[in-house]
């Protein structure tokens, strides 16, 4: 009781700032399913989980938690809800090994690494891994327009179709919608097939180039838009249109990847 306790005064207040700073937005909309959905799934294997519970090191645990507390404490003082929220979850997971050991925590290890996502990602680091997709995906939704005949031309990310010119962002490329779908993706693909680890794998390795592709389809809808019926339509309802279409473009691929995948499926499942 006194470790849950501690526990909940720790995890509590930062949880609270992550559904305030990161929730409320494109980027981290994503948070609550994902944390509901992590719950769930620890729930459901904690039933074959628990009798392989055994204290974990001390020695270890302590070794772990220590300077993690210490990040945490650094991070909470100075505000930085990235570093706070990745701290406080890896002191709560040390703290968990500990208690119930090493075989618990690898049998429930898909739900602990799911539910990093509900963290928000350094914006630095998002900002490096993604400038080259937005300057990709301009230079490939350039190339298929100026192929329609459309009067399109790009620099980096911005584009000039007509007289219009639009620079591509995060928010536009839909890449701020990344995380979302991989997380979806991972928990689709972890539940259909989790008993097939080679299959699961290779499937889990087709969501970010299907995310790519949907993001894609997006800046092209929107761009077409812009052309065709201004641009106050394309930042307008149609610019929240073109986000739920490329939602529903991702999962569609990763369901129809799923179907065409079967006999690659079976095939490992003979082999196994």
């Amino acid at each position: 009781m006194l470790l849950a306790a501690g526990a909940a005064a720790m995890a509590l207040p930062t949880m609270i700032d992550v559904a305030r700073i990161s929730w409320s937005t494109e980027q981290g909309a994503h948070g609550p399913i994902v944390l509901a959905t992590a719950l769930w799934l620890i729930g459901r294997d904690w039933t074959e989980a628990r009798p392989l519970a055994r204290p974990g090191s001390l020695v270890l645990a302590l070794a772990m938690l220590v300077p993690l507390l210490v990040l945490y404490t650094v991070a909470r003082l100075t505000s930085t809800i990235e570093v706070e929220g990745f701290s406080m979850y890896f002191c709560l997971l040390a703290a968990a090994y500990a208690v119930v050991g090493p075989a618990v925590m690898k049998r429930l290890w898909f739900p602990l690494l799911y539910v990093l996502f509900v963290f928000p990602p350094p914006d630095t680091l998002f900002a490096m891994l993604t400038q080259p997709l937005k300057i990709a995906i301009s230079h490939w939704a350039v190339g298929l327009l100026y192929a329609m005949d459309y009067p399109v031309a790009g620099s980096g990310v911005s584009i000039q179709i007509g007289q219009y010119e639009m620079l591509v962002a995060a928010a536009c490329a839909g890449l701020n919608s990344m995380i979302s779908l991989t997380a979806l993706g991972l928990f689709y693909v972890y539940i259909r097939h989790n008993a097939n680890w080679k299959y699961m794998a290779l499937l889990t390795l087709c969501i970010l180039p299907v995310a790519v592709v949907a993001n894609l389809v997006r800046v092209v809808i929107l761009l077409l838009i812009t052309y065709h019926f201004g641009e106050a339509a394309g930042q307008g309802f149609f610019h929240e249109f073109a986000g739920l279409t490329m939602f529903t473009v991702a999962l569609l691929g990763i369901f129809a990847l799923d179907r065409l995948g079967a006999p690659i499926r079976r095939r490992l499942e003979a082999q196994s």
